[in-house]
């Protein structure tokens, strides 16, 4: 068969570590020989990003901006000890941070199930996706810390030169302050992102924040939410049959516990950070989860939601054999070209990109897979295969699909 031709390239971001080694493996093995693959290339590895001091990142995120659609591998956000093992220049913030704060929008995060592998939360039965809001809170900060104490104050001067100081706390002795940020355009379309998700899914949409605390950051939040639901969607989910529903963080969890799922859960930042890591792993596993950022301005970023699987790669270095699940990286291309394939009406590469989805599911629910899945899967697997040895077999089925 002829290779499907691509009309506009992908923005290709490369990572860090264990994902970077399979990165190659995937195009070379399950794309390339299919596609004839159009990528603008950006190296997100730590090295080149501190080489650049992070321009690189700005860079990619410009591009995705230019053509659309972006895929981007596992990167590092270092830590003092990552600055010590790379020999850094500092700590650079996230890569995601900078790329979201740049794009906005909202991040979904599904889990990619199997029939195989059971939930560990019992009553789970459907997927539960995540939407994040993908813009500001701690990803977006400023930091101060004191080596003394003093008054920490919170200070905002309008555009006309008017100041409005909150003092935080009157610090007694050392200390660290942080101030974070949101607007109301970007939670707005936070909102509408999650109203048309649980629209297009017919999933009822769950939002929760800590507002009873957080009298003016999060309770900005609910009211966002109520009045664009109130006066945008009410009717349309009256006519779809879901609903909208809202309650405090701490009461949505131990609620989520008790669920069937199948619900959009939204959720702010830092929050969606980590439940969507919870929900991922009750579900199986962090690579077993499909990642993307939906941006307002009509932008698409599709990532791997997990790290960049540091373990291994360490011993990948010592010539040991590993058996890295890279499903959900493979998601990450074939949501990117099967995104790529309805922008550039191209349905043969967003069918390509189903097939290949459908071979990820049948192969490891036909008992072939990765040690993390073999772990948790009933009945037993046929077989456990290293990293590369999981690919081949994809291609395998791949090329006899095709």
């Amino acid at each position: 068969m002829s290779k499907i031709q691509m009309k506009t390239p992908l923005v290709e971001l490369d990572g860090d570590e264990m994902t970077r080694v399979l990165w190659p493996l995937i195009k070379e093995k399950l794309i390339e020989p299919f596609v004839d693959l159009k990528t603008e290339y950006y190296d997100l590895g730590i090295k080149k990003r501190d080489e650049t001091d992070d321009q690189i990142t700005i860079d990619a995120a410009k591009a995705i901006k230019k053509y659309g659609v972006g895929v981007k591998n596992a990167t590092i956000t270092p830590n003092q000890e990552r600055v010590e093992e790379y020999g850094l220049k500092k700590q650079w913030k996230s890569p995601n941070g900078t790329i979201r704060a740049m794009l906005d929008g909202t991040v979904f995060r599904k889990p990619i199930l199997v029939k195989n592998i059971e939930p560990a939360v019992k009553s789970w039965k459907k997927p539960i996706a995540v939407g994040r809001h993908a813009y500001g809170d701690v990803y977006k900060n400023a930091e101060i810390k004191t080596k003394t104490g003093g008054r920490a104050e919170i200070v905002f001067t309008d555009t006309k030169g008017n100041e409005i100081r909150e003092t935080i706390m009157e610090l007694t002795g050392p200390g660290v302050i942080q101030g974070m940020h949101n607007t109301n355009a970007s939670i707005s379309s936070f909102a509408r992102a999650c109203f048309d998700y649980s629209l297009e899914e017919t999933v009822d949409c769950w939002f929760a924040t800590k507002d009873t605390i957080s009298k003016k950051y999060d309770q900005t939040f609910k009211n966002i939410f109520e009045e664009i639901f109130e006066k945008e969607y009410k009717n349309k989910f009256k006519t779809a049959g879901i609903s909208y529903f809202y309650t405090l963080i701490d009461d949505v969890v131990a609620r989520m516990m008790k669920t069937e799922g199948g619900m959009l859960w939204a959720c702010k930042n830092y929050d969606g950070d980590v439940m969507s890591d919870m929900v991922a792993s009750a579900f199986g596993s962090l690579a077993m989860m499909s990642s993307v950022l939906v941006s307002p301005n009509g932008y698409f970023e599709y990532e791997a939601a997990h790290g960049t699987v540091q373990r291994h790669y360490y011993k990948y270095l010592n010539g040991e054999k590993t058996s890295t699940n890279a499903v959900a990286l493979i998601f990450a291309w074939t949501g990117a070209l099967k995104k790529r394939g309805e922008l550039d009406d191209l349905p043969e590469l967003s069918l390509f990109s189903d097939k290949l989805e459908k071979i990820i599911i049948d192969t490891i629910e036909d008992g072939y897979m990765t040690g993390d899945l073999a772990a948790i899967c009933h009945p037993p697997a046929k077989k456990v295969l290293d990293s590369t040895q999981f690919l081949d077999t994809l291609a395998q089925r791949l090329k006899e699909v095709l």
